[in-house]
């Protein structure tokens, strides 16, 4: 009795999902155009509304953190005694010198500039006749060649 019961609602289940597919095949060759229409119109809506809320959504918060530097002193090597001959002989001027001094405690042109209360580049022209005046074409050679004529330590 139970298998007739359900063999019959299983029958009747497929009987009426066929009825349904029939009928859904109806009505989507009835109104294909619309059925459509709607998908296209429903595809551009989502593709607005996801555009729309990428646009207008608010930037990202940005984090600026401040890293305090400490300022590493290293003291000149005992007994060192400018050679003002050189420095005459050279005709490197007491701001240059002060910018060559800075240059080798490893500061750049911008931390210099803040140090020294001028513009950036007013330490570049500086640093610019200092290294005329050594004969060097970078920094490293500026300072390498300052302290082998003992203008700096």
């Amino acid at each position: 009795m139970r298998a007739h019961v359900l063999l019959y609602g299983l029958v009747g289940g497929v009987l009426i999902a066929g009825l349904r597919f029939i009928e859904y095949r109806w009505l989507l060759v009835q109104h294909s155009f619309e059925v459509y229409g709607g998908i296209v119109a429903a595809v551009f809506a989502a593709l607005g509304i996801w555009l729309g809320l990428k646009l207008t959504r608010p930037p990202a918060p940005v984090v600026i953190r401040e890293v305090v530097e400490r300022e590493v002193v290293v003291p000149a090597p005992g007994g060192f005694v400018r050679d003002d001959g050189q420095v005459e002989t050279l005709a490197l001027t007491p701001r240059e010198l002060e910018i060559l001094e800075r240059i080798a405690e490893g500061l750049s042109n911008q931390e210099i500039a803040a140090r020294l209360f001028v513009s950036e580049n007013t330490v570049k022209t500086h640093a610019s006749r200092v290294f005329d005046k050594l004969g060097a074409k970078r920094r490293t050679q500026a300072v390498q060649r300052a302290r082998d004529l003992r203008i700096i330590p």
